[in-house]
């Protein structure tokens, strides 16, 4: 894949995120580390350990219990979106072109929370886990992607 001069690379997951951007060449990239952010994620069992409620029917002696809140995805959800707002602030005022990497869990949340002129400007968005990999990672696999 062709990346082009000063256009935006980031690696994310739910719980790091890598922004990129290429100080070099079409021909030539060189990706310079702009941010990384790492959040602290811990597990549902850490984050809460309230028992799903019970519930009783009307008629009988059945009863089901309410589906338990999985706070950790909750969490890393939350992360994703911070760094959609991230990306639209590094990119609002100007053309700027972006690449995203991320799991198609995190790629789906981004898509949905993305403005459109943003989402437009996008070359393409890669379903792998890169986030937290270094430059050389990112280059290289960006280097194997046929858009």
């Amino acid at each position: 894949m062709l990346i082009a001069h000063d256009m935006l690379i980031m690696a994310l997951d739910g719980a790091r995120m890598s922004l990129f951007r290429n100080k070099g060449s079409v021909r030539v990239p060189q990706l310079e580390l702009l941010i990384e952010e790492v959040q602290n994620s811990p597990s549902t069992a850490e984050l809460g350990n309230d028992q799903p409620g019970r519930s009783f029917q009307s008629i009988g002696h059945a009863r089901g219990a309410y589906e338990m809140t999985d706070l950790h995805q909750q969490a890393e959800d939350e992360f994703t979106l911070e760094m959609a707002e991230l990306l639209v602030f590094h990119m609002h005022d100007d053309d700027r072109r972006a690449v995203l990497i991320a799991p198609p869990h995190v790629l789906g949340l981004m898509r949905k929370h993305l403005p459109k002129d943003i989402k437009a400007r996008l070359i393409a968005e890669i379903d792998k886990d890169y986030a937290g990999r270094t430059a050389l990672d990112v280059a290289k696999l960006l280097d194997m992607y046929e858009a």
